[in-house]
């Protein structure tokens, strides 16, 4: 049924409820997962800088998680996305598209560093 899952990915609490939805998946159809991570940039004085202090930890978290799928005999990447504002939806969905995806699994509402809490 699914031959592709992406799984969308900012690396938060929220977002890691996804990994064993997209794990359980991918074994049950022998689907790849293909993790998207989008870098949100911003234009400031001196150039473009990460939204997030902690991206670089993001990326390298993301990439054990790939590791891992791999570990339990499913094939994954990781695909780290940089934009300069404009949102990860799209950007999520042009991987998607890309590789193929028949489905993209996202956790619950993220934070970002910019963003305000829900009440």
């Amino acid at each position: 049924m699914f031959t592709t899952v992406v799984l969308g990915s900012d690396g938060s609490e929220g977002a890691k409820v996804a990994v064993p939805v997209a794990s359980e998946l991918a074994e049950r159809y022998g689907a790849r997962v293909v993790i998207v991570h989008v870098d949100e940039r911003i234009p400031a004085k001196g150039g473009v800088h990460p939204v997030r202090a902690d991206e670089e930890q993001v990326r390298e978290d993301l990439d054990e998680q790939a590791r891992q799928l791999v570990s339990q005999g499913i094939e994954a990447k990781l695909d780290v996305v940089e934009i300069v504002l404009g949102g990860p939806a799209h950007a999520i969905e042009d991987v998607a598209e890309r590789e193929g995806a028949e489905l993209i699994v996202v956790g619950r509402r993220g934070h970002s560093p910019v963003a305000g809490r829900a009440a």
